[in-house]
């Protein structure tokens, strides 16, 4: 196993340093082996997010993410694989947050990251890239996070959402 370690902020983008390393911790971050759904920790903390839309073209990404956010405790997750069901399910549903992915194939969801700064609805991307450079500036402040990625990493994630970070441009 490699050494424990937390994942690192750069700026506004979140870097995994465990990828390599498959155990997988609770939200309060206990170790364990097996798949377990989120609890409450001690303290009584819970995330003040219920319900998520994830923008991602590969199921089997989508489907990590889905489960990575379940151990946060976000119950409520809907997976949006192209631009066309992500507009349809904002305009049908209420979501506290979004998570993008960058790259759709042919496309890219910048246009829907403006839409859902426009609902006021926060929204994070999520990219396999770390240089947001080639971003559009009214976007480059948004929180990334990196692929791979794992349960601390979308925990410091999802709080950087929950300060505001993706409205605040």
């Amino acid at each position: 196993m490699s050494q424990e370690t937390e994942p690192r902020r750069m700026g506004q983008t979140i870097h995994s340093i465990r990828a390599d390393d498959w155990r997988r911790r609770d939200r309060c971050g206990t170790f364990y082996g097996l798949r377990q759904l989120a609890h409450t920790c001690r303290d009584g903390a819970d995330m003040t997010f219920q319900r998520v839309l994830i923008l991602e073209d590969n199921l089997i990404i989508a489907m990590e993410t889905e489960e990575i956010l379940r151990l946060v405790g976000i119950q409520q997750i809907e997976i949006a694989s192209n631009l066309e069901q992500a507009v349809n399910a904002i305009h049908s549903e209420h979501y506290d947050f979004a998570m993008l992915d960058v790259n759709l194939g042919e496309s890219t969801s910048f246009g829907f990251a403006r839409l859902l700064m426009e609902r006021g609805i926060s929204f994070g991307f999520v990219s396999g890239y770390s240089d947001t450079l080639d971003f559009p500036a009214d976007l480059r402040r948004v929180p990334l996070l990196n692929k791979p990625f794992d349960e601390q990493s979308m925990r410091l994630f999802v709080e950087a959402l929950a300060g505001g970070s993706s409205l605040a441009m």
